[in-house]
């Protein structure tokens, strides 16, 4: 753990996740009118809650199984936000460069997640 962290924002995960969930916002911007209430709700959606659920973790800091259940439900948003890019590069809104890119930045927070929950003891309030 490093640096103190005093809050959620100063997570490296939940920073990596904010700028994906912005990356994937300005993307998305591109697409086209007819996925307004479809893909593009979707993924802004599971980006932003991977966001959300890593701040509600660190609230649940006293409770080990709740903190690990909130890591969980962040994993699997993280997954995915990884099918709905997949989803884009196989409609043509992004390019594979691009989607290479956020998949891999996917992984490296779900690695990250991983990690948390694998040393959960680490995180909790005691």
């Amino acid at each position: 753990m490093g640096d103190k962290i005093n809050s959620f924002r100063d997570l490296y995960v939940y920073q990596n996740a904010m700028n994906n969930a912005m990356k994937i916002f300005e993307i998305t911007k591109t697409f086209p009118p007819e996925e307004k209430y479809s893909l593009v709700d979707q993924v802004r959606r599971s980006s932003r809650s991977v966001c959300a659920n890593i701040a509600e973790s660190w609230r649940k800091r006293r409770y080990k199984n709740a903190f690990i259940a909130k890591l969980s439900d962040a994993e699997s948003e993280a997954g995915e936000t990884q099918v709905w890019i997949d989803f884009s590069l196989r409609c043509g809104y992004i390019g594979s460069a691009m989607a290479d890119d956020l998949s891999q930045e996917y992984e490296h927070i779900i690695a990250q997640i991983v990690i948390m929950i694998r040393d959960n003891e680490k995180w909790l309030i005691k």
